[in-house]
């Protein structure tokens, strides 16, 4: 038996039915199936109307699941390569924005057990946390603090 081919809109609710996507994520997956871009942006619209999809939602769910891991940086460049501009990317970021120093100290915690001994070490420190979005002055401000950070041996 042949399987059945699905309705752009069908396609649509299926990969909606899984997890949230951005209007972009959700354009560029169903493109190859749509016969014109005019009938793909009729539909993105209709399911944007029904609030089906969401780029604001979309944005503040994403965001909170990948923000105890990563800055603020991180996350705004992400969003923006999703197609998260404007008042949803603002929003999205602006929930997380108190909490980064908090969140910086963690993902050091997590990684690193110790302050660094060696200025090679210290680089290596600063590259983990620049990698995961952080910027410099909180870096310093965390690599600074590391002795609160450690446990007492006492």
């Amino acid at each position: 038996m042949a399987p059945t081919k699905l309705s752009l809109e069908a396609r649509a609710i299926q990969l909606l039915s899984r997890r949230e996507y951005s209007r972009l994520e959700l354009q560029r997956k169903l493109a190859p199936h749509a016969e014109s871009v005019e009938q793909l942006d009729a539909l993105l619209d209709r399911l944007a109307e029904r609030r089906w999809q969401s780029d604001s939602r979309f944005a503040e769910q994403w965001v909170n699941s990948k923000s105890a891991q990563y800055g603020s940086r991180y996350l705004k460049h992400t969003l923006q390569e999703r197609g998260i501009r404007g008042e949803a990317l603002d929003e999205a970021l602006a929930s997380v924005a108190d909490s980064e120093l908090e969140r910086a100290r963690a993902a050091w915690r997590k990684k690193f057990s110790q302050a660094a001994s060696t200025p090679a070490e210290q680089a290596r420190q600063i590259r983990f946390l620049a990698s995961r979005g952080f910027p410099l002055g909180l870096i310093r401000q965390v690599l600074n603090g590391v002795d609160e950070l450690l446990p007492d041996d006492e």
